[in-house]
């Protein structure tokens, strides 16, 4: 079973608990003993993953503040590696049209431009490849966009070592990013203002928050200006609702999950914005407590930033374990205020889906239900295609 609880619903009736994650051009959703991942291909059809997941309770995974780290490191692993697949299958849609377009003597029309605010989709418009920033926020869009506690990939899915050596400049993509920029922030203020802080100091550790604070919320509307990593965001909102929709207990239609907010309490982005947060009050507590060298600023930011590195999983359990006492008693009543800081960051990785977005995410979630209720079952051996939404609730 999932480290979370099962869910109750308003009809008393516990359920299992199911996460999920947006994809390009689909959803990924997963419940305690395994996951799906369905796409929606360029014509339209459904593509299906499908996979078994072993169970998160048994050994390191029940530890609390571990469990944390654990989640994290596994939300970039399986994240990233659904997040890879849909990628590949769409650049594979993308290389066939252009095959078939080539074969029919055809050319391919220059790109229409969208109206401002709307996605492009792969049903009409143009389409096109992710671009690099596209492809290196790919680990970040996969935490910020995961609702709940994802779970290790199977073997089949490990990556290659051209995957890794790109996994590791992602990884060095995001430290500079959300570690060493912000830093790089306070130390700027701190002399501009003629402060002449010591890192160590509560208040520089204050304006690093902010400035970290300031990054993530700047890079989440830098990228969400991408078409691709929009139409994810949208996918982002139709993964919420629907889960959503299956939380409250409501018949899994595109009519019920419509309904619902775009807004979640465990999502991934919440989860940045407390990291953001709690790494104030753990720098702060820590820092005094840290070697000095003696040195100039300059010496004293990089020691400082490479004393900090091993401290980020603490920050992340820290989190973890915050997040989850906040998605159990904080969503009804005064005490949701403290989950507004992350709903507020939510809207923009959240964009209110269209009808086959939300039909794409009823989809996957419907395939982790139905793995879930035989467990034991074998998951399919191969990936599956149906033509349309309508075909696959038809044979459920």
């Amino acid at each position: 079973m999932s480290n979370q609880p099962a869910v109750t619903g308003p009809d008393g009736v516990a359920r299992p608990y199911i996460g999920g994650q947006a994809l390009i051009e689909g959803v990924m959703m997963r419940s305690p003993h395994g996951y799906s991942a369905v796409l929606r291909r360029t014509d339209g059809s459904l593509l299906i993953r499908e996979r078994a997941l072993p169970d998160p309770r048994r050994g390191l995974g029940a530890v609390p503040l571990l469990r944390g780290v654990l989640t994290l490191v596994e939300s970039l692993r399986l994240g990233s590696a659904c997040l890879r697949f849909s990628a590949d299958v769409y650049e594979r849609d993308l290389e066939a049209a252009e095959r078939a377009e080539a074969a029919a003597g055809t050319a391919t029309p220059p790109p229409v431009e969208a109206p401002a605010g709307e996605p492009r989709g792969p049903a009409g418009g143009s389409a096109s490849a992710p671009s690099t920033l596209a492809a290196l926020s790919l680990p970040i869009v996969a935490l910020a966009t995961a609702t709940g506690e994802p779970l290790p990939p199977p073997a089949d899915e490990e990556p290659g070592a051209s995957r890794k050596l790109f996994t590791l400049l992602t990884v060095v993509f995001a430290l500079g990013l959300f570690v060493a920029l912000p830093q790089a922030f306070a130390q700027g203020t701190s002399s501009v203002l003629g402060l002449a802080l010591d890192v160590r100091d509560a208040r520089f550790q204050l304006l690093t928050g902010v400035g970290k604070l300031t990054i993530v919320i700047g890079y989440m509307l830098a990228i969400r200006r991408l078409p691709e990593i929009r139409r994810v965001f949208q996918y982002h909102g139709a993964e919420h609702k629907a889960i959503a929709a299956y939380e409250a207990a409501l018949p899994l239609t595109v009519e019920s999950a419509r309904s619902k907010s775009t807004l979640h309490p465990r999502c991934g982005t919440t989860f940045l914005v407390m990291v953001a947060l709690v790494s104030i009050l753990v720098f702060t507590g820590i820092g005094p407590l840290l070697p000095r060298l003696g040195a100039g600023a300059l010496l004293e930011n990089v020691t400082f930033f490479l004393m900090k590195l091993p401290f980020l999983p603490v920050i992340a359990a820290i989190t973890f374990e915050i997040q989850r006492v906040f998605a159990r008693y904080c969503t009804t009543g005064p005490l949701r205020l403290v989950l507004w800081p992350g709903f507020l960051v939510q809207r923009i990785t959240t964009i209110e889906p269209d009808e086959p977005q939300l039909e794409v995410a009823l989809a996957a979630l419907g395939v982790a239900l139905r793995r879930e209720r035989a467990p034991e079952a074998p998951a399919a051996p191969a990936d599956r295609g149906v033509a349309s939404y309508q075909e696959l609730t038809a044979a459920a």
